[in-house]
């Protein structure tokens, strides 16, 4: 079964006028790709996925699987809800829309048990065979955390082809790859620790920073893969403080004011986010400027 590895970036969502700008998007998705990034992302938690229609989001999924198709890229396409039926439901629209993947989020705010967990995967793999699932392990947004011990659990569920860590722990990454091997295709959440988080055994990221230094962030990722550690460490170091300040407001409040000043698309968000403060974007002008991406 197809699994994922690479650089992959959690897309943003540009909206104009209160609703959501097809144009900017689809622009967003031909730019990333023809900057080397191997896959997209949408419909996750930087695309305001909890604000977006349910055709929306299925717009979404279906122009970034038009663009990826016609540049040879994968789609893992954000389809995870608290509500296993209603995920089941998820996961078979975007496959239908041709992605090539789900991710899939621990189920929040219920939080359910280790065993609630597994039980919620097992469940969607049998609704829908054969079709990759990511899962996503983000224990700050959902309250609900995947232990190390539960990986044993989960790699007798076939269809869960990868894992985005957004635990930003190194030790997790030492302890999954203790209990599983190399089951698991496991996928960075933090772009901070992206050069560790391969050194211990992951192969690649699910980056909100690739929506603004795509270039940057995959060659982070490929010289860390192939233990270039030198140039993998003067990237991390290089790019820090562009991921700090995409990060000092909940995202992606600071990644679509940095889209904004690079020209890409409006900076509006739908409530209950608001716009980025100007302290937060005259932050990024320098981080942007450092990086040589604005003028």
């Amino acid at each position: 079964m197809r699994t994922f590895e690479g650089n992959l970036v959690a897309l943003a969502t540009p909206f104009r006028g209160g609703k959501l700008d097809e144009g900017a998007y689809r622009a967003l998705c031909e730019r990333l790709l023809g900057d080397g990034v191997d896959g997209l992302v949408p419909c996750g938690t930087t695309g305001e996925t909890p604000t977006l229609e349910a055709g929306e989001q299925q717009t979404c999924v279906r122009i970034a699987v038009e663009v990826a198709k016609a540049k040879g890229a994968f789609v893992v396409a954000g389809a995870g809800t608290n509500n296993t039926a209603s995920t089941i439901r998820n996961v078979a629209v975007v496959r239908e829309a041709g992605a090539d993947g789900a991710l899939v989020v621990t189920p929040y705010y219920s939080r359910p048990t280790q065993a609630g967990i597994v039980a919620h995967y097992r469940e969607l793999a049998k609704a829908n065979p054969g079709f990759p699932i990511v899962a996503y392990v983000v224990p700050g947004r959902t309250g609900v955390d995947l232990l190390p011990d539960t990986y044993r659990a989960l790699a007798d569920v076939a269809e869960v082809v990868a894992v985005k860590e957004a635990t930003a722990s190194m030790q997790r990454v030492i302890d999954i790859r203790e209990r599983v091997g190399d089951r698991f295709t496991l996928l960075s959440g933090d772009d901070f620790t992206v050069l560790p988080f391969v050194a211990c055994g992951g192969r690649g990221v699910i980056s909100v920073t690739s929506n603004v230094a795509p270039r940057h962030m995959g060659d982070l990722v490929r010289a860390a893969m192939a233990g270039d550690l030198v140039k993998a460490r003067e990237i991390q170091v290089a790019i820090n403080a562009l991921n700090t300040t995409l990060f000092v407001e909940p995202n992606p409040v600071p990644v679509k004011a940095a889209l904004h000043l690079l020209g890409h698309f409006a900076d509006e968000m739908r409530l209950p986010l608001t716009p980025a403060t100007e302290a937060t974007r005259a932050r990024l002008g320098d981080a942007l400027r450092g990086l040589g991406l604005l003028g």
